[in-house]
This record gives structure tokens, sequence and C-alpha cells, in this order.
């Protein structure tokens, strides 16, 4: 990931705000290729798998992963299970 994506803070969407276009998400999801776009409801969203040895790593990170969005005050779904957190993000005022 670039320094200049992963240096950047999460800023608040208004429900006007433009939607990332097509063009805009083939530039910019190579800067995060381990994440992939998924439509859910007519939503898209970014969604990564993580994997783990155990249960107890995977809570860890998903325990990390929260306090980070709450610093942001953007909160995705994670779904944890053992050996694996699923993340997964999106505009919830944009859709």
């Amino acid at each position: 990931m670039s320094d200049t994506l992963s240096s950047q803070k999460c800023e608040a969407c208004h429900v006007d705000a433009p939607k990332v276009s097509d063009e805009e998400l083939a530039v910019l999801i190579k800067e995060i290729p381990d994440w992939v776009p998924e439509v859910r409801d007519g939503i898209m969203m970014l969604e990564r798998v993580y994997k783990f040895k155990n249960y107890k790593l995977a809570w860890a990170f998903a325990n990390k992963v929260s306090e980070l969005a709450e610093e942001e005050f953007h909160h995705p779904a994670i779904l944890l299970e053992w050996g694996k957190v699923t993340v997964t993000w999106w505009s919830h005022s944009i859709k």
C-alpha cells in the first residue's frame, strides 16, 4: 500500500457525496490488492479475509480492528470465526 493511502485518515461522507466511479475503483484497488470489491443489496463494499493459527489470535486482531475503527469513527462489519476474521467496509451514509 502506498504511504499516501496508508497515512490518510477516514473522512466522514455526506449523503450527497459522490461515489467512487468504476474507473476510480480500478485505479484505487491496485493499492489494496488483498481487498475484494463486493456488491450486496446494491451497495459496493470492500472485503478482506484474514487467517490466523487459532481463535485467540483472530479475536485479538478483531479487537484491534475495532479499536482502530472507533478512533476513525468508521465502523466495519467484523466476522470473527475460528482462525479467521472477515472485515467488510462501506460508506453507511452514501451506501
